[in-house]
């Protein structure tokens, strides 16, 4: 049994995270299980998987908003990896090392198949940890990308810019209006963007909804684009950010194009001017596929 701690992000690479998770979903189906558990804004998320082949996994999150106040990380918790064989406990991996590559390279791999090509401009909604894995990650494929944070709270927004040397947006629709790509990771529960903001030809990876009642873009938002998710099993049912608009008519499932399971030829842009809009619902089978990944990589 290994444990693998923040010293294993020397090896690990975006290019080799996206062939690991386009490798996992050639594999069967996963077999995945959520828990939810809430007291107030506080959660404790309990997720397993299991990929016949590959191994299993027990990943559990916590989730408490009013920790920075403290001083101390608003997400923590713990991850087990499985042998497919045995069952023996193969690594216990670093929560936070884990969830930085999953939650950012399942985006990527989204944005690398919808966002332009010759995208440059990125706008990150929200100023937390996420934001700033996604300034790594989408560097790795458009290395000349120029960044604008945006975030209801202006101060993080102006010392994450500070950190970064990254400019800082005031107005979020003229943020919105200047960006080719647009990365939403916030913890809100009532929409952010606006669909009539949107412009042809971008692209948005929406990373910060998990529970039924949270949402970062609106109807209208979601009527407009072209729709992915990472899968079907993780969002439609269980995200607000799908839920709220099929409730309303405004989309249907159907609408949903494709997932990762699909074949990727149907997961791709089609045209310079459509609008595409990816839902990551980080499901346990993407940490599973990430932490044999992470343990691969790290080893002597």
């Amino acid at each position: 049994m290994q444990i693998i701690g923040q010293n294993a992000e020397a090896h690990l690479t975006w290019a080799g995270l996206l062939d690991a998770l386009l490798a996992g979903h050639r594999l069967p189906r996963a077999e995945i299980a959520d828990l939810l558990l809430s007291r107030g804004q506080d959660k404790l998320l309990n997720r397993a998987a299991w990929i016949a082949g590959l191994g299993s996994l027990v990943k559990v999150a916590t989730v408490y908003p009013n920790n920075p106040a403290r001083g101390v990380p608003s997400v923590n918790g713990a991850v087990n990896l499985f042998d497919d064989a045995t069952g023996q406990l193969a690594a216990l991996i670093d929560f936070h090392l884990l969830t930085k590559w999953k939650t950012a390279g399942d985006s990527l791999l989204s944005a690398s198949r919808l966002a332009r090509p010759d995208a440059q401009n990125f706008l990150l909604v929200g100023a937390g940890t996420v934001a700033r894995s996604m300034v790594q990650a989408y560097r790795a494929i458009w290395p000349n990308a120029r960044f604008r944070v945006w975030s209801r709270n202006a101060a993080s927004a102006a010392s994450f810019g500070a950190d970064l040397g990254l400019p800082v947006a005031d107005d979020l629709a003229q943020a919105v209006a200047w960006a080719d790509v647009i990365c939403t990771a916030t913890m809100a529960t009532a929409p952010l963007i606006r669909g009539e903001w949107l412009r042809a030809g971008q692209h948005l990876d929406l990373i910060g909804a998990y529970t039924p009642n949270m949402r970062e873009v609106d109807d209208t938002a979601m009527r407009r684009a072209r729709l992915f998710v990472d899968s079907r099993a993780t969002t439609i049912h269980h995200i607000g950010e799908m839920m709220a608009p099929i409730a309303s008519g405004a989309i249907t499932q159907s609408d949903i194009i494709a997932d990762f399971y699909d074949d990727p030829a149907l997961f791709t842009r089609t045209s310079d001017d459509e609008i595409t809009i990816a839902k990551n619902g980080g499901g346990a089978h993407l940490d599973l596929i990430t932490a044999m990944y992470i343990l691969q990589a790290a080893k002597p």
